[in-house]
């Protein structure tokens, strides 16, 4: 098993925007293989930002690889940034789990 996590840091009143982007966007991830889960996870926030992470499911690493080399993924996220530039307070943060138990 493979988790793929973004955490995004979003600017304080802009949240119902952030996640009403997430909810509504097209993923296509019912369609790549090794796909398991998704949830998006808002954490605490401050007067500078509210913190969000994206965080995936996965049959195994390779699986998560071939998804971003994907037309799924072009597709996925090519209006990425576009509605959400003003929320954004720096580009999302990349962390990638292997399961050991």
């Amino acid at each position: 098993m493979y988790i793929a996590m973004n955490r995004f840091k979003i600017a304080p009143g802009r949240e119902d925007d952030f996640i009403s982007i997430w909810r509504n966007r097209e993923t296509y991830l019912d369609k790549v293989p090794g796909f398991q889960s998704f949830h998006l996870l808002q954490g605490p926030g401050t007067e500078q930002h509210t913190l969000f992470v994206s965080h995936s499911v996965w049959a195994s690493e390779q699986d998560f690889s071939n998804w971003t080399k994907s037309e799924q993924f072009r597709k996925a996220h090519a209006h990425a940034g576009g509605q959400t530039k003003n929320s954004y307070l720096g580009p999302p943060q990349f962390e990638g789990f292997t399961a050991v138990v």
